[in-house]
Order: structure tokens, then sequence, then C-alpha cells
């Protein structure tokens, strides 16, 4: 049975931090809750330290004692000394003294967990997520109007305000005749993106209070929480989660699954699949969904970051207006060659560096890409992490910083890239269709021995133009920009050779 203990207002208490559904063998909680006595123990989500799950915190009187990856032994050991008032310190990776009553995770002074900072990241790895009362709930007292003005921007490719400002969307809702719903899209099969799934873990009665302020602003009664179908253990948690929430709480969403498909992330491929239609394509635009949504009704399509980043600025009180900057933070998988990925949280005077030290990296650094699996190439991270920063270096805003080693080849990485978009394009636009075709048929050509630089750019540019879908206008970006950082690399294998000598032909 879960234990709903709520964890913020109890010492001594355990806390097991670690990806809450069941994995069939003994886990380090069940370990904890069999050794321990007098003492509660919680299983509160991963903090999105995949290196130090599962992460042991022993907390006595505002002092928590950080243990990554105890084995059983240490873990009895741990419960043996809390059980009598005490921290183990010697093993410990950290202690840090906090505040007794803190709803947010401490961070320790080094290690991966003080690489950027935790606001949205809060509670992730430190509240029970099924106990409502581990929360600082805003819905019952406010709604979104509050972050209506700042210039707020969608977040992450599911949401279909992405890298726009989300507070215009509402008012475009709110003035369109019909019943408006919300639609939060934490559909995504990229396995590079975890961080819609760690917030969902770990904080989802966080996300459902967001869901319920941004509800009522825009006069939603109705609201849809989107996942996808091969996810059964994330369901259970959710279903949890708005069980134990739902009595506070003004608008319950409805938990709906969706295919196991990349397209079917794209928030107009989402209104697709939920509305139970055979071919999943996004819709041809306008009209937007915040006018012809869910079944024609006015839409907010949002990701979980975005509903998350809402509730955060109502939190902060008074939200003021960055101007040119990018309001809030921006959250990051930082995946690749590492021994074990990350999500960090990084604000606007931050750069893409910050995201390194949350990670181990396996070899030497050659290139990151930066977006998702259609992210720019790039060879420095000194890069802001906002939406002007992101852009202005050609990089994508969907969240993921994928660090790539010397054993990687740009050219095969470029050209696998855009095999995918030719593969998982819903074919609905000419561009999407035949330009992820012709994009990855010029990349065999160089290996073919032929490389039209100019050719290739050209193509881009129409696809970025024309294309009716995401994967359309975003397929050449990786080509491009690895072409601008490597083009020596496309030529030494038009010559035959590849310089990283890892491929031959890689399409």
């Amino acid at each position: 049975m879960t234990d709903t203990t709520p964890a913020v207002e109890r010492s001594p208490i355990l806390r097991v931090a670690t990806d809450p559904t069941p994995t069939g063998r003994e886990t380090a909680y069940e370990t904890a809750r069999s050794r321990a006595d007098s003492v509660p123990v919680v299983r509160t989500g991963p903090t999105g330290i995949t290196a130090y799950d599962p992460l042991v915190l022993a907390t006595v009187d505002g002092r928590t004692a950080f243990h990554p990856g105890p084995d059983h032994e240490a873990i009895a050991e741990i419960v043996s000394a809390l059980e009598t008032g005490e921290l183990r310190s010697d093993d410990a990776a950290a202690i840090v003294e906090h505040e007794p009553e803190t709803r947010s995770l401490p961070v320790p002074e080094t290690g991966p967990l003080a690489a950027g900072r935790r606001d949205v990241l809060g509670p992730c790895g430190w509240v029970n997520p099924l106990a409502p009362s581990d929360y600082d709930l805003v819905s019952p007292e406010r709604d979104a109007s509050g972050v209506q003005d700042i210039g707020l921007l969608g977040r992450g490719r599911g949401d279909a305000a992405a890298d726009e400002n989300v507070g215009e969307t509402w008012a475009e809702i709110r003035e369109t005749d019909g019943d408006p719903v919300v639609v939060v899209n934490a559909n995504d099969t990229d396995g590079r993106q975890q961080i819609d799934r760690t917030l969902l873990e770990s904080a989802p009665i966080a996300v459902l209070d967001g869901i319920a302020t941004i509800a009522e602003h825009v006069g939603a009664a109705d609201a849809v929480l989107y996942v996808n179908e091969t996810e059964t253990g994330l369901h259970r948690h959710l279903e949890a989660a708005i069980d134990a929430a739902e009595d506070h709480l003004s608008v319950v969403p409805q938990l709906v699954a969706g295919p196991d498909e990349y397209r079917a992330g794209a928030p107009t491929a989402a209104l697709e699949a939920l509305e139970g239609n055979d071919r999943i394509e996004p819709r041809i635009q306008p009209p937007s969904p915040a006018v012809h949504g869910l079944y024609g009704r006015p839409t907010a399509i949002h990701s979980v970051r975005t509903v998350l980043q809402v509730r955060r600025a109502l939190q902060d009180g008074t939200p003021t207006d960055a101007g040119e900057r990018d309001p809030g933070t921006r959250l990051f998988a930082v995946t690749g060659d590492v021994s074990a990925p990350a999500t960090v949280e990084l604000g606007d005077d931050d750069t893409l560096e910050s995201a390194l030290e949350a990670v181990d990296l396996e070899g030497t650094l050659k290139m990151a890409a930066v977006g998702d699996v259609f992210g720019g190439i790039t060879r420095t991270l000194d890069v802001d992490a906002t939406r002007s920063g992101l852009a202005g270096a050609g990089l994508g805003t969907e969240g993921v910083v994928e660090l790539l080693n010397g054993d990687r080849c740009a050219v095969a990485t470029a050209g696998e890239r855009a095999r995918f978009a030719a593969t998982e394009n819903s074919g609905r636009c000419v561009p999407g269709r035949e330009g992820t075709k012709q994009l990855t048929e010029l990349l065999r050509d160089v290996y073919r021995g032929s490389f039209d630089l100019a050719k290739i750019r050209e193509l881009g540019r129409t696809m970025e133009r024309t294309s009716n879908c995401r994967i359309g206008a975003h397929a050449p970006r990786p080509v491009t920009t690895a072409m601008d950082e490597f083009e020596p690399e496309f030529r030494a294998h038009a010559d035959g050779r590849c310089p990283s000598g890892t491929c031959s032909d890689k399409l």
C-alpha cells in the first residue's frame, strides 16, 4: 500500500527517491520499510539525477543526509541510525541543513544536484507524490490570470504554444465561443526526453494543480492528461494521484492514453488521437487549436513543463514582465554519451555549460545535439538557456542536450536524424513527405562521393518555410547545423574517408 503520510512535516523521516512504479524485485524502498520500526519511510519520485537512483534521504530536525544508490546492507544501517535520531555521515555524499518544513529538496553545495537550480524541480525527490498536503496548492485560491501578461512562453514540442506567449493563447480561447477544454500533452516517445515523465512521477499533484489553474482561467470545466499507452506503470501512478487530489481541485483531468508513435506527440496530432481517428497527423492551421481544437472546442494544449511554469509563477506571488528575457526557467534532459542521464533546470542567466555539472561524460565532448531528435548540432555549450539564446544559435528549444563524444561521426549523426524524419513524418504535406526523403538521399550521396552543400541548404530552407508539420520544418536543422560546424567531415566522406573512423555507409 502506498504511504500517504505527509512527508514535509515529519522528523525523523526516511525518503527513498526513485521511480515510483514497482520493478518486480526488492527495491530500496521495500528494504527500508522492512527494516524501519518507528521511523516513517516515504517513497518519493526521482530527483532527475539518475546516477543517484535510488537516493536515500535521511532527515532529522532540519538536517538531511544524502545516500546515493546504497545497497541493502547500507540501507539497514541508515535506518538503524535514524531510529535512534542519528544520521550516518561517514558514507553520505552530503549533509544539508535546511528549514524543517521545507517543501523543496535541499540542495548540496556540490555534486550533480547542485547543477542549475531547483524551482520547478523543487518537489522532485522530496515530497510524497500522492499526498496533497505535501504541496502548497494554488488552484483553490487563484487561477492563471496572474501570469496572463508576463510573456511566459510555452515549453516543449508537445505544447501548441511552444516558444509563443501562452497568455495570448488563453486570451484567444476566452474570446472564442464554445466550451473550452485544456489538454496536457505528455505523450513523447523520444527516449532522449525524460523531463515530463520525471515531473509526473515526482510531482503529479503539482501538475494537476497547475492544470486546474489554467482551466479556471480559460473557463474550462474539462481537462485531459494525454500520455503514452505503453507506460502502464505511470498510468497507475497518475490515477492514484488523481484519486488523491480530486477533492482539492475544481477541475480534475481525465487520463487518456495515445499511440506509441513519435508523430502522435505533436499538439494537433494529439487531438486527432484523442478523437479516435485512425490516421494520426497534424492539422492544417489556421484555425489554431485555441479556436478549433478537441472536437471543435477552444483548446489549450500545453506540456507538463508549461503547466508547472504557470504554477511556479503563481507561487512566486507577483511575477514581473521579463521583457526580452525568457520568464521562468527551462528544463533540460542531459543525455547521450554520459554514464547516466540527468534532468536539470536552468535560468535565463545560465548557459548550457551548467548542464555538464550534472553528468559524467564518457570520453571527450565533440558536439552536442540541442533540442530533440531534430535539435541543432553545436561544438559549444556557451549558449544562454533561453528561447532567444537557443534559437539564435540555431538550436532547438525542446529541452534536450545530447552530449556526443569524439567517437561520433557528424555526418552519420545528421543522416540518422534525416532518415528518422523520412520514416516518422505523417505524409500530409509535400515538404514533410517528399522533402525528408530528398534530404536523406542527399546525405546518402555524400557517402557515394557527392556533397552538394548549396542544394542541401536550399532544400532545408524550403522545408522550414513551407512544411505544415514540425517534423518537416525541423528535420533540416541537424543537417544544416552539422554542416556549419563540421563541413570538412562532410567533404572527407565524399572523398571516401570518415575522420572519426566510425562509419562506412550509415544510411
